[in-house]
């Protein structure tokens, strides 16, 4: 465990481009809805923002979460440094809890309009596969660091469980993305346990009731106990639409348009709790 805390980010990048090309090739080989734009202009543009986003946290924090939980174990920082609970029963609290507030951060990205304008980026793809998942603006990612980095502080949680929690969240959120094709039946025992990709692409629906559901991307029990799971789009899996109203060119979906997406136009009846559930153009 030690040499893997040690080797963190060549852990992580192994697993995540391993994970990565496996979901590629799997929607290669048995997709689960048809795709109609090219690949290589989404791709390109998606992946592109990975790298901008990647750089951008290396420049901004000089700790991640994986060393900050080893420097607050060694300083007794934190609520769990402050009693004796064994190493196993730690792990897997703090991994629930590190799940728990990535969920409520989620619902928070959809509950305030400015960082909505920000996570609409995420949902503005016009197709939903494996690199809608890591396609991200880098304020939100910015943003989520920093969240991450005080929620590490305030729980103190074993390095290695911050470390799995990581390589959890990503490799989690690269299959829930995917255009891969389950079974039925499989998809639905998983979904018991895990964050599938029919579970998700329901919060990936143009429809905004429907986008704001399903805010799980690790653990799907969250969304069920808090109220905000659901089943199927009206729609279906194969004829729903994906993406959000205003942004539905593939003009848009260029890496120049995304950066600048969250500073054009409203907020549109997307966030929570807004009185104009309907979008913009509708009225």
């Amino acid at each position: 465990m030690e040499y893997a805390i040690d080797q963190e980010p060549a852990v992580r990048m192994a697993i995540f481009f391993g994970i990565l090309f496996l979901m590629a090739a799997w929607e290669l080989a048995a997709p689960r809805r048809r795709v109609e734009i090219p690949r290589l202009v989404r791709w390109s543009n998606n992946l592109g923002l990975v790298v901008l986003d990647a750089l951008l946290v290396r420049l901004a924090f000089p700790v991640v979460a994986v060393s900050l939980a080893v420097i607050a174990s060694e300083n007794d920082w934190g609520f769990l440094n402050q009693f004796a609970i064994p190493g196993w029963i730690a792990i897997i609290l703090a991994i629930l809890a590190l799940d728990l507030a990535i969920y409520l951060q989620h619902v928070l990205f959809h509950a305030v309009p400015a960082l909505w304008r920000l996570h609409r980026v995420h949902h503005a793809d016009l197709e939903f596969d494996v690199t809608t998942g890591v396609r991200f603006h880098p304020f939100e990612i910015l943003i989520s660091m920093a969240i991450k980095l005080l929620l590490v502080l305030a729980l103190g949680p074993p390095a290695i469980a911050v470390l799995v929690f990581e390589v959890l969240l990503n490799g989690t959120s690269l299959f829930n993305h995917s255009n891969a094709h389950l079974p039925s039946r499989l998809d639905a025992a998983l979904s018991l346990v895990i964050v599938t990709p029919d579970m998700h692409r329901v919060h990936h629906s143009i429809i905004p009731s429907e986008t704001n559901s399903n805010f799980g991307f690790n653990l799907p029990w969250w969304d069920r106990m808090l109220g905000t799971y659901l089943a199927q789009p009206s729609a279906g899996h194969v004829g729903m639409t994906i993406g959000i109203e205003q942004f539905r060119t593939r003009r848009d979906l260029w890496i120049d348009r995304l950066l600048f997406q969250p500073f054009r136009g409203p907020a549109s009846g997307y966030p929570i709790n807004r009185n104009d559930q309907q979008p913009e153009d509708d009225k």
